[in-house]
């Protein structure tokens, strides 16, 4: 099976209605989002064999674990032991979530040099995330930043709920631009605009993300889709033809907020991933070996994942995925 790292084909002669980019960057989600809404628990060991995968999948962005409250979420009860048990390797960037401040707190304990600072802009997912008001959060986030920075840590900023909210409903763009911009006149490295509930549409998604890039300033900006709705890679290619080039993704599909009735996963990496080299750009990932790690999990979950690629990727005497036309 090819890899999606160097497309052996590209558009060549063929005119385009948008610019799009060589490469982009993909921060892989399955062992933090992907499996926080999964009952069965996968012990420190499975994690840790399963991020070695991803690594030699070609994935050098990880989000491994996020330093919340074990009762609220078990599958981070042991995201110190899993921290303490990450290999090193050269390129990769293993990161946390974290939202609060004793969340900050943990991560620094655990020693990791990436970590990604979220506030929801839904008052109702707030209090139903992190019993606090989006007030209150939003009063504390200069203290979790600052406590980062201090300790020479790379920060990312993210809004959660930035495209709407299924608890409370309509979530108002100029907040979420007003959150952005609070954020990084704290002085956040990246930014991130996290479709926590599903509710993005291409439309929606061009307008916030060029908003958010002009704002951002040449500062990473980064999308996190989940595919609620069936629309998770068209809001790709709508991001794509406004200039983000930075996207999370989650082996399978797998993904959900434990607090969100009807969450359902993030846009799978393998289908992300074929899906940008049959347009000639470039993810540095081997499908295959993804895939791999997919069908491990449904093996361990007792249950299909809602990824596609996955699936097709099961024998090794087809075609994975359809190459790029060459112009005629």
């Amino acid at each position: 099976m090819k890899s999606c790292g160097s497309p052996e084909h590209s558009l060549k002669g063929q005119e385009r209605m948008h610019t799009y980019p060589e490469a982009v960057v993909i921060e892989e989600q399955g062992l933090r989002d992907g499996i926080q809404n999964e009952r069965v628990i996968l012990p420190t060991g499975l994690k840790l064999e399963i991020i070695d995968q991803l690594v030699a999948a070609g994935l050098t962005h990880l989000q491994v674990a996020s330093f919340v409250h074990p009762r609220a979420v078990p599958q981070m009860a042991d995201a110190a032991e899993l921290c303490a048990g990450l290999k090193p390797a050269a390129g990769v960037a293993y990161s946390t979530l974290v939202l609060n401040a004793k969340g900050m707190e943990r991560a620094l304990d655990a020693g990791l040099r990436w970590v990604e600072v979220s506030l929801s802009a839904s008052d109702a997912h707030s209090r139903a995330n992190v019993n606090q008001s989006l007030a209150l959060a939003r009063s504390r986030m200069a203290q979790m930043v600052r406590r980062g920075k201090d300790a020479g840590l790379r920060l990312r900023g993210s809004v959660q709920c930035a495209f709407g909210c299924r608890l409370q409903g309509r979530v108002a763009p100029d907040l979420v631009l007003d959150m952005v911009a609070e954020q990084l006149s704290l002085g956040v490295d990246e930014i991130k605009l996290a479709d926590s509930t599903g509710m993005a549409h291409p439309g929606a998604v061009q307008e916030l993300c060029g908003r958010v890039r002009e704002a951002a300033a040449g500062k990473p900006v980064w999308l996190h889709l989940h595919d609620t709705e069936g629309k998770g890679l068209v809001n790709v290619l709508a991001a794509l033809q406004v200039g983000v080039r930075h996207f999370d993704t989650s082996f399978g599909g797998l993904g959900g907020c434990p607090f969100i009735r009807g969450a359902s996963g993030n846009i799978a990496t393998e289908d992300f991933a074929v899906m940008l080299h049959q347009m000639g750009i470039a993810t540095g990932i081997d499908v295959a070996q993804v895939a791999a790690v997919s069908r491990r999990l449904e093996q361990f979950l007792g249950k299909s994942l809602a990824g596609k690629i996955h699936r097709l990727a099961r024998r090794d005497d087809i075609e994975l995925f359809s190459e790029p036309a060459d112009s005629p």
